[in-house]
């Protein structure tokens, strides 16, 4: 199944930690690009995140990041080191004391001191386990949506393939009275200068001139490149660039028509095909 490079996903999960949430955004890009930004608690996680990304997705430029809200009373919470601050009081009581000087000093002042307030410390491995589950879930999400995506985009590609060989047949039918008009038309133009031309070479001319204006191999090549789309969208393996290269490929097929045409109705169902496969260029812009 094709897959779209541009989704969305967003996980939250909320424990004794506190609130978990994942975003992960992406885009299309010719090469697998992640942006990753993470919290300070787990900037650890970075290498980990990406190794994550590079297994599940190919190619697209990937916003991913990480915010982390502390439950009350786990990281970020303060404690008092009271212990600390018994023997830091009981140590200004003795100095002043020697000195003559008695002093009690304002609880604000206490708290300015190093080593009064004490920062708990997380659980950072239960913190990374859930950051991670929930990075696993974030990328099943994603995934997901680029499957659905992707499915849409490859329905279009399927009806505009269809439209593509319907144009191809019609030309093909109207082909043979375009080329016999011109032959028409060429004759008639140079019957009063038949006394005076080689009829042999007369008719050479007319025959080559028509060889240029036909136009089967150019149909045949848009016709197999069509069979290519259709049988690259069977496959399983990123497929983008392969559909890329093939619009690059039909583009050039229904310039050459256009070029080729003598007849107004072949000219309009050149331009017709150059529209659809300008319309499937740029869906396929945004497949993996």
């Amino acid at each position: 199944m094709i897959k779209s490079m541009t989704a969305f996903a967003r996980e939250s999960r909320t424990g004794d930690f506190g609130e978990l949430t994942w975003e992960i955004r992406t885009v299309n890009h010719r090469y697998l690009e992640p942006h990753i930004r993470l919290p300070e608690e787990l900037r650890s996680l970075d290498v980990a995140v990406r190794a994550r990304l590079g297994a599940s997705l190919q190619r697209g430029k990937v916003d991913c990041s990480l915010r982390y809200a502390p439950a009350s009373g786990a990281v970020g919470a303060l404690r008092i080191n009271v212990p600390f601050v018994e023997q830091l009081l009981k140590a200004g009581h003795e100095v002043g004391s020697m000195i003559g000087r008695g002093a009690e000093p304002s609880p604000f002042e206490v708290l300015r001191w190093p080593g009064v307030i004490q920062e708990q410390e997380a659980d950072l491995d239960s913190l990374t386990s859930a950051a991670m589950e929930l990075l696993d879930e974030a990328i099943a999400t994603l995934l997901d949506t680029r499957e659905r995506e992707g499915a849409r985009l490859e329905q279009m590609l399927r009806d505009r393939c269809e439209r593509l060989e319907e144009s191809v047949k019609r030309v093909r039918v109207q082909m043979p009275e375009v080329l016999a008009s011109v032959r028409r038309r060429l004759a008639e133009r140079l019957s009063e200068l038949r006394a005076e031309l080689d009829p042999i070479r007369l008719e050479q001319e007319i025959s080559l001139l028509a060889a240029k204006l036909d136009v089967d191999e150019e149909m045949d090549r848009l016709e197999a490149h069509v069979a290519e789309v259709r049988d690259v969208l069977t496959r399983k393996e990123p497929v983008g660039r392969r559909l890329d290269f093939l619009m690059q490929e039909l583009n050039r097929e229904a310039n050459t028509l256009g070029s080729k045409s003598a007849d107004v109705a072949v000219t309009r169902e050149a331009v017709e095909m150059k529209v659809l496969i300008e319309q499937m260029r740029e869906q396929v812009q945004n497949l993996e």
